[in-house]
């Protein structure tokens, strides 16, 4: 006489909780970490490059992680330090934002650029002058849309500028290059001109005086 035995229940592993998104904070702090190897010499210039372009196309922290786990800032399991409002203030934690609908709108002089800029020109004209600004991130990435309107970008003659815009019914045009000095900033500007326009490129004779630490 058999028995039936009852079928096994087979009890799986519970699925793991989904990864946390990225902040912006997130990317910046890891982008720190990245400029601080560099400059000590941790990092080759094409390997610093490599890994920037890999930080701003991450989506959750571990993505971020991966790119600093083999430099001593990513052993660390103490907390980062807490900001005073006065570093807070001097890192912003934000893309900044230009704006300009049927006006105008300038940014320039001796300001901390940080990470990102949205420049929008709807049916006016946005200026942008990085000549004077204090670079203090390897990578700015400008997001500039125009309809109707106008985009002006000035860099310093020492940075290396990328375009990656598109003109539809309109004009997209930077003057791009490379910077012979491999801690220099990249500019990366992106975005769209419709029935408008968005230009960028350098000034002769303006250039960032000190590379490492982003000092005018």
């Amino acid at each position: 006489m058999t028995t039936d035995k009852p079928p096994a229940v087979s009890l799986g592993k519970a699925a793991p909780p989904p990864a946390v998104r990225a902040s912006d904070a997130d990317r910046d702090r890891v982008a720190d970490i990245l400029r601080e190897a560099l400059a000590e010499g941790r990092l080759q210039a094409d390997e610093h490059a490599e890994r920037i372009e890999v930080l701003y196309a991450a989506k959750t922290v571990p993505e971020l992680e991966k790119l600093i786990d083999d430099l001593p800032a990513g052993q660390r399991t103490e907390a980062p330090p807490r900001l005073t409002p006065r570093e807070r203030a001097a890192r912003p934690s934000g893309p900044r934002n230009v704006v300009a609908v049927l006006g105008g709108a300038d940014r320039g002089g001796s300001f901390r650029v940080g990470s990102a800029i949205n420049a929008v020109a709807v049916c006016g004209g946005v200026d942008i002058d990085l000549t004077e600004a204090i670079f203090d991130h390897p990578e700015v990435v400008i997001t500039a849309t125009a309809i109707c309107g106008g985009v002006c970008i000035k860099v310093p003659e020492n940075v290396t500028l990328v375009c990656e815009g598109s003109g539809i019914m309109g004009a997209f045009d930077a003057r791009e290059m490379v910077a012979t000095d491999p801690g220099a900033p990249v500019v990366r500007l992106r975005g769209v001109a419709i029935w408008g326009a968005v230009e960028a490129a350098a000034v002769e004779g303006k250039r960032i005086q000190n590379l490492r630490d982003g000092e005018s």
